[in-house]
């Protein structure tokens, strides 16, 4: 089910590298720009936290403006090389709505440099043994780095070939297509290529 951040970015439950590419969205027919702040980008941290303290011990107080700031532009560099590299491989056809002069190199070594998380075994005396996701600096600088992490593992694994540009009008979103008849980002998009459609249909009709 999709879930809107404060500042307007839509969070749909998928990956959290995906989640991150769509931190760019259509409002009105007009590029947003969700992370355009020190303020917008620890909302959206702050709004994904839960999903990261499984796998990274970090915590949605651990998160504040100050903690944030410093991270914030890596953040944004980070989303615009994700999105460079997912309309590559999705071959999408909309244009960059973001650095639309940055290349593939530029974008792969943006996305190594911030990667840098390992891996650890932990296991606590009255629990299971789990693996979670270290790396040095602050709970904000870890976040990105395991955002990264994880985008490595989504371009390198199987999900890369079921990775999409939502094509409906409007839309600037990607997703992860994990069932054969999934089409668009979310019911939303779906419903307006069909009212587009509809539209379409009876426009040809009138003309007849």
């Amino acid at each position: 089910m999709a879930e809107k951040v404060a500042t307007g970015a839509t969070l749909l439950w998928e990956p959290l590298p995906v989640e991150l590419m769509n931190a760019v969205f259509v409002e009105r027919g007009r590029v947003q720009e969700a992370l355009d702040s020190d303020v917008a980008a620890t909302a959206w941290l702050r709004a994904i936290a839960g999903r990261l303290g499984a796998d990274a011990a970090i915590k949605v107080e651990q998160l504040d403006e100050d903690t944030v700031r410093p991270v914030a532009g890596d953040l944004r560099a980070l989303r615009d090389a994700l999105r460079r590299l997912a309309a590559e491989v999705t071959e999408d056809p909309r244009p960059p709505d973001t650095t639309p002069g940055l290349t593939r190199p530029e974008a792969i070594a943006t996305l190594n440099a911030s990667a840098r998380a390992w891996t650890e075994l932990v296991w606590p005396v009255d629990g299971r043994p789990a693996g979670v996701f270290r790396g040095s600096g602050t709970a904000a600088e870890c976040a990105l780095r395991l955002i990264a992490h994880q985008a490595v593992e989504l371009f390198a694994g199987p999900d890369c070939a079921r990775l999409r540009p939502c094509l409906a009008p409007n839309c600037a979103l990607f997703f992860v297509k994990n069932h054969a008849r999934r089409e668009w980002c979310s019911p939303a998009c779906g419903n307006r290529v069909r009212v587009a459609r509809h539209y379409r249909r009876h426009q040809e009709a009138q003309q007849k």
